[in-house]
């Protein structure tokens, strides 16, 4: 596997475990209508017809989203709604993003500056500035729908803008650590939502996300002091009223905390404005707004990409802090005691005796 720090942000990243991480460019969508007395339900099909529409023919590069990677969750009942509320909200997903390894240079420029085309730090500056282009374009836009007009909000998310989290945790640092300890100047700790668990258990013995499975994936970023994986049903509460229902176990939430600043880093940086891919054959179908599917195993030589739109984050509430005393009582056991331990219930692991020999010693294979 190459440096993380030469990965450009157009580039994938195969990690453990048969899955490979793809970027994307991630905009959260509100819609409003225009006039706060409207009562009739918006059509969601129409919704992304004219905003895969709009993406064809509206920019400056024409952009082809599949209808998959458009999500829009509508509101079920006007009636319950606020005159101030919108009608519905969703998820917007551009993952081609290699026109922005062609873009040629303007005139003008410096000619010296043309070898750096492919630099990183061009790279990131074009995405940086494609993005800004695209939020300025379709924020505040007007689509009308069988008579009916409505607003469009687009804005990015937190845990895709990597430079305002280290500005975040920089100043979280300089201002107060709000009980830190004061030799501790910088974060060490991610913290990732909304992977499937079925990615992270051991094939053919549990679909619970694994401790050591966990550990090997996540090896893959740099030297782990703790790690703590654990399903996540938290994820259903933000539906509507008509929609709550809640699969258990079907994701999971993990906390990795590294024994350098440097591979947290770079772990944060390449983990953000990326989604998690996993080829495999896959039984899948849609109750309401929840999506059900059954893994039939990696092994399998042609099948399905499933993609996982997570959200990362940098550790502000010291997860691991409170247990400290407790990870080191934990330390004595053996490698494979703690790697064994695949509960339900939300449990710490100090895991900083997963040697190289031990882990591939218990590595799980496909």
């Amino acid at each position: 596997m190459p440096p993380l720090e030469s990965l450009s942000p157009t580039e994938t990243l195969e990690i453990e475990n048969g899955l490979t991480l793809i970027p994307r460019v991630k905009l959260m969508l509100t819609i409003y209508p225009t006039s706060p007395s409207v009562t009739k339900s918006i059509d969601e099909w129409r919704l992304k017809r004219a905003l895969i529409e709009f993406l064809k023919t509206s920019l400056s590069v024409s952009i082809t989203v599949p209808e998959e990677d458009l999500e829009i969750r509508r509101l079920k009942d006007l009636k319950k709604r606020k005159r101030d509320e919108p009608v519905a909200h969703g998820n917007l997903f551009i993952r081609d993003l290699g026109f922005l390894n062609n873009t040629s240079k303007k005139k003008g420029d410096n000619p010296v500056e043309e070898e750096e085309e492919n630099d990183i730090k061009v790279l990131e500056k074009k995405l940086s500035d494609w993005r800004k282009y695209i939020l300025e374009k379709m924020d505040g836009i007007e689509l009308n729908l069988e008579g009916v007009k409505y607003r469009l909000s687009v804005s990015v998310p937190v845990s895709d803008e990597f430079d305002k989290m280290k500005k975040d945790w920089e100043e979280f640092y300089a201002f107060g650590n709000r009980g830190y300890s004061r030799g501790r100047q910088e974060p060490d700790t991610i913290v990732i939502r909304g992977v499937p668990s079925r990615w992270f258990a051991e094939p053919r013995v549990s679909s619970k996300p694994s401790m050591l499975v966990t550990h090997t994936i996540f090896s893959t970023f740099g030297k782990i002091r703790n790690l703590n994986v654990a399903e996540d049903d938290d994820l259903g509460k933000d539906a509507d009223e008509d929609e709550t229902v809640i699969v258990s176990g079907l994701h999971c939430k993990i906390v990795v905390q590294f024994e350098k600043y440097r591979d947290f880093y770079n772990a944060l940086k390449v983990l953000c404005g990326r989604s998690l891919q996993k080829v495999g054959s896959l039984i899948f179908f849609r109750y309401r707004s929840i999506a059900l599917f059954f893994w039939r195993g990696p092994n399998v030589k042609q099948g399905s990409k499933l993609k996982a739109d997570y959200e990362v984050f940098w550790d502000k509430d010291g997860f691991f802090r409170s247990s400290r005393s407790q990870a080191t009582d934990r330390s004595n056991r053996t490698p494979a005691k703690a790697a064994g331990q695949n509960r339900r219930e939300d449990t710490r692991h100090d895991i900083s005796q997963f040697d190289d020999t031990r882990r591939k010693r218990f590595r799980v294979r496909d």
